[in-house]
C-alpha cells in the first residue's frame, strides 16, 4: 500500500487548528448538552411525579379496599389526565383498557394503551413493596415515564398498610424529546460554524505565518541559483522579521566574500595568462638555443652533453606547460570557438596516430563512413592526450574503439594496465592533478586531462573515464554527430 504524501505547513495548520476546535466545540456542546437533557428529563419526571400525587389524594379515603374492574377503571380515570394512559390493577383484576393513543399521520407506530405487560418487572416489584417508584422507558411510539405507586389504606392511629391496589402512569416525554432533538441540532450547527470559523481563523493565521515563510524559501532558492542581491522584505519585529534581518546580512555577507572571491580569480586568471604570453617570446629564444644544442649534444663531452640534453628537454617541457596555461586561460575567459567541419572521424582518429607514431602501438576499431561536425584540431588534441597517457601510465595493448548513432559519437581509449585507484578518479580530470606524487615533473604539465575534457564540453559533448572490469582505464569521449558553437548556434 502507497504511503500517505506528507502534508504541507498550510495544510497541518489547518489540520490542528480545525481538530482542536472540533475537540472544544465537542466538549463544550457535549458537556452542555448532556446536563441540559439532564435537567430537562428530571424538571419532566418531578412535575409527573408531583402530578400523580396531588390526583392521588382525590382517591382518599377508599371507598372500597376490595374494588371490581369498574371501581379500578374510575381510579385510572382519575389519575390519568388528557394526555396520559393510566391503568389499575387490584391482583388479577385491572382496569378495563384504555383506547390507547392515536397513530401518527406520518405512519409511524401507536401504541394501543397501558397493558400490564408493558411495564418493567422491576418496577412493579418496587411498587409491589410498598413504594412509589418511576422508570424510564422507550416504546415504539417514543420514550415515556411510567409511574407506579401502591394505594395505602390509613385508619386512625394504626399503620398504613397495603391495600393491594397499584396504580401506574405512562406519561409520554415526547415534548421533552423534542426539545433535547433540538438542542442536539443547535449543538451540531454551532460546532459546523464554529468549525468554519476555525478555518477561516487558521487560513488567516496560515497566510500571516507562511507567507514570510514562501517568501524566505524563494529567495534561498534563487540565492542557491546565484541571485546574490536577492533581499527579503522586512515587516514588523517578531521572530520571522528576525530571521528576514538575519537572511539579508547572510546574503549581503555572501555576495561580498563571492565577489572578492571573483576579483581574486579573474586576477589569477589575469596573472596566469600574462605571465604565459610573457613567456613566449624568450622561450623561442630558448628553443632555438636548445635545437643548436640538441644537434651538438652528441659531440660534447659527457657532462656538457648531458646537460644540454638536459636544457633541450625541459625547453621543450616549458614550452608545452606555457601552451597548455595559454589553452587553459582562454577556457576560462570564454573566448576559446570552435573551427567546425564535416570530417571522417576514422580517419581523423588514424591521422592522429600517424603524425604522433603511434599506429604500431595502439589497436583500432574504427568503423567506415562514421562522420560528423567536429573542430579536427580540438579532438586531435583530445585523441592525442588520452592515447598519450594510456601509452606512458598504462600497459599494453592500448585500443582505441569508435562506435556511433545517430546523434552521437563515442571514442574509447582503453589499456590493460591496473586501472587508476578508485580514490584518484574523481580527481582524474583536475588540473595538475597527479595520481602518484613520485612521478617525474618531466612527465607532463597536469593540465592535458583538463583541456580534453574543457574540448569535449566546448563541443557540447563529454569525456568520462571509468576502470574496465578485467583491468585497465577506459576512457569514453562523446561527442554530438552535429557540434554547435559555444553561443548556442549551428556552424
Amino acid at each position: 500500500m502507497a504511503p500517505w504524501p506528507p502534508l504541507g505547513l498550510r495544510a497541518r495548520l489547518l489540520f490542528v487548528f480545525a481538530l482542536l476546535c472540533v475537540v472544544t466545540a465537542a466538549a463544550v456542546a457535549g458537556g452542555s448538552y448532556l446536563q441540559a437533557r439532564v435537567d430537562i428529563l428530571q424538571r419532566a419526571q418531578d412535575a409527573a411525579v408531583d402530578t400523580m400525587r396531588d390526583r392521588l389524594q382525590a382517591l382518599f379515603p377508599l371507598r372500597n379496599p376490595a374494588p371490581d374492574a369498574a371501581e379500578l377503571g374510575e381510579i385510572a380515570r382519575t389519575v390519568a389526565d388528557g394526555s396520559n394512559d393510566a391503568i389499575a390493577i387490584y391482583h388479577e383484576t385491572r382496569s378495563p383498557a384504555a383506547p390507547g393513543s392515536p397513530c401518527p399521520p406520518s405512519g409511524g407506530p401507536c401504541r394501543r394503551g397501558l397493558d400490564p405487560e408493558m411495564i418493567p418487572r422491576g418496577l412493579r416489584r418496587e411498587v409491589a413493596d410498598g413504594h412509589m417508584a418511576w422508570q424510564r422507558v422507550v416504546w415504539p411510539d417514543g420514550p415515556y415515564l411510567i409511574i407506579g405507586t401502591p394505594l395505602l389504606i390509613v385508619e386512625g392511629d394504626r399503620p398504613k398498610r397495603a391495600s393491594g391496589i397499584e396504580v401506574y402512569v405512562a406519561h409520554s416525554l415526547a415534548p421533552e424529546q423534542g426539545s433535547i432533538d433540538d438542542l442536539a441540532a443547535r449543538a451540531w450547527l454551532n460546532g459546523g460554524a464554529a468549525l468554519g470559523f476555525a478555518v477561516v481563523l487558521a487560513s488567516l493565521a496560515t497566510r500571516g505565518v507562511l507567507g514570510p515563510v514562501r517568501e524566505l524559501g524563494r529567495a534561498a532558492r534563487l540565492l542557491g541559483e546565484g541571485e546574490l542581491r536577492t533581499r527579503i522584505a522586512v515587516r514588523g519585529s517578531d521572530e520571522l522579521a528576525e530571521v528576514a534581518r538575519t537572511f539579508n546580512t547572510t546574503a549581503a555577507e555572501l555576495e561580498r566574500h563571492v565577489e572578492q572571491l571573483r576579483e581574486m580569480e579573474a586576477d589569477a586568471r589575469r596573472f596566469v595568462a600574462d605571465v604565459s604570453h610573457e613567456l613566449r617570446t624568450p622561450l623561442a629564444a630558448l628553443t632555438a638555443v636548445a635545437e643548436v644544442l640538441d644537434e651538438e649534444a652528441a659531440r660534447l663531452p659527457g657532462p656538457a652533453g648531458r646537460a644540454a640534453r638536459l636544457v633541450s628537454q625541459e625547453t621543450l617541457n616549458l614550452t608545452v606547460l606555457v601552451n597548455d596555461l595559454i589553452e587553459i586561460s582562454r577556457f576560462d575567459s570564454g573566448v576559446a570557438a570552435l573551427a567546425l567541419n564535416e570530417v571522417d572521424v576514422a580517419e581523423l582518429v588514424r591521422a592522429t596516430l600517424r603524425t604522433r607514431g603511434w599506429s604500431e602501438q595502439v589497436h583500432t576499431e574504427l568503423p567506415a563512413a562514421v562522420t560528423a561536425r567536429l573542430d579536427p584540431r580540438r579532438v586531435d588534441v583530445i585523441l592525442a592526450n588520452l592515447v598519450g597517457n594510456a601509452l606512458r601510465h598504462g600497459e599494453p595493448p592500448v585500443s582505441v574503439r569508435l562506435s556511433a548513432d545517430p546523434h552521437q559519437i563515442a571514442l574509447e581509449v582503453r589499456d590493460h594496465g591496473p586501472g587508476l585507484d578508485e580514490a584518484v578518479l574523481p580527481h582524474v580530470f583536475d588540473r595538475f592533478y597527479k595520481a602518484s606524487a613520485a612521478r617525474a615533473r618531466s612527465e607532463g604539465s597536469g593540465l592535458g586531462l583538463a583541456i580534453a575534457r574543457e574540448n569535449a564540453r566546448l563541443h557540447r559533448g563529454d569525456l568520462t573515464v571509468t576502470n574496465a572490469p578485467d583491468g585497465g582505464a577506459v576512457f569514453t569521449l562523446r561527442l554530438p554527430r552535429r557540434a554547435h558553437d559555444p553561443d548556442g548556434g549551428p556552424r
